[in-house]
């Protein structure tokens, strides 16, 4: 049976600058990076609920009873500040839940989160993800850097497997090349299955009843080379991790 999974982030939109000659413009774009994943996920029988970054103040759940009907949660290249700062806090300061807490408790409760790398992930590009400083310091499988978090890597790296795991089953042991990662401390406590050198990659651990992982790096490009998104494996690879995360559902 499918797992109903709420993936939110992997969304953004681009400002260009134009000069020609005395003349300038600008531009704007939308773009979203999530396809490749949800399409994998779908694949393998799984309902996906796509909230892309802008909806998440006025889409994504603020309440343990609002997320009891998903088995899984997906964090992907999205900020602390995008659940924080709600427009209702920001701009009126008035209360609201802290949904990072909300998600917390969802853990505890026996939910499954998972955090996909990526420039708004973790610590983030320039510590500007900023989930050092929040209640998933607790509840994440590994400790951030508390700054800029990223490794570069535009010769590309491939991971290698460092356990043997059901989340891996079936899936080999040479991994595509990734151009880049965050570097991640894996707890105490808990199973690295995947390094990079002597980073850890992916990460699986534990929060009160429920199950948490860290993948350090993106589920998409840029990161995330066309070699990793169109692996034979890749659609096996998301639905084991997110099976394993929802076992305590």
């Amino acid at each position: 049976m499918g797992l109903k999974i709420l993936l939110a982030g992997e969304s953004w939109t681009s400002l260009g600058l134009h000069l020609k000659g005395f003349s300038i413009y600008t531009t704007g774009g939308y773009e979203e990076g999530g396809k490749p994943l949800i399409e994998a996920l779908e694949k393998q029988g799984h309902a996906v609920t796509y909230i892309p970054n802008h909806l998440v103040p006025s889409q994504f759940p603020n309440s343990v009873d609002g997320l009891s009907g998903y088995d899984v949660i997906v964090l992907s290249d999205i900020g602390a500040d995008t659940f924080l700062l709600h427009p209702d806090t920001l701009t009126k300061s008035l209360r609201r839940p802290n949904t990072l807490k909300v998600m917390a408790e969802y853990v505890a409760n026996g939910g499954g989160l998972l955090m996909v790398g990526g420039f708004m992930s973790f610590s983030g590009f320039g510590g500007n993800a900023c989930y050092h400083n929040t209640v998933f310091a607790d509840v994440l499988p590994v400790t951030m850097l508390g700054h800029d978090d990223r490794v570069e890597c535009p010769e590309g790296i491939n991971p290698a497997v460092a356990g043997d795991h059901a989340i891996l089953s079936g899936t080999g042991r040479a991994w595509p090349h990734f151009l880049g990662y965050q570097r991640l401390i894996a707890k105490p406590g808990t199973e690295t299955l995947l390094k990079a050198s002597d980073d850890p990659f992916l990460v699986l651990g534990s929060h009160g009843e429920g199950r948490v992982a860290a993948f350090a790096s993106d589920c998409s490009p840029h990161w995330g080379s066309p070699e990793f998104v169109g692996w034979e494996h890749y659609s096996r690879f998301w639905s084991q991790l997110a099976s394993w995360l929802a076992a305590n559902r």
